[in-house]
């Protein structure tokens, strides 16, 4: 295989849709061996549209460049009330990343 499958987890806020689902959100990330870019992305927000705009908004990033500029895009331009959640399993997603490439 020429990818590894890593997963960030967060607590949620309570009252969104997706915690009566979930109580922590999970973004899950394919991400090149060697380049460290994600090539796909998901999570477990409750709408399949803002599933889909965080994966979108993920892909194409390169891991191996640090986590700043995807949490700045997930800051900028994620406006829902699982920002902190996303921030923070992205975070954790990236922790991952780091003990998993030494």
């Amino acid at each position: 295989m020429n990818t590894m499958f890593i997963a960030g987890h967060a607590k949620l806020p309570s009252g969104m849709a997706a915690s009566n689902l979930f109580e922590t959100l999970t973004i899950t990330a394919e991400i090149d061996n060697h380049y460290g870019v994600i090539v796909d992305a998901a999570c477990t927000l409750a709408t399949d549209h803002g599933k889909d705009y965080i994966a979108r908004l993920l892909k194409g990033h390169s891991l191996r460049h640090g986590i700043d500029k995807p949490l700045d895009d997930v800051k900028r331009f994620y406006n829902g009330k699982a920002a902190n959640a996303l921030i923070a399993a992205l975070k954790d997603l990236y922790k991952q990343f780091e003990s998993i490439k030494k």
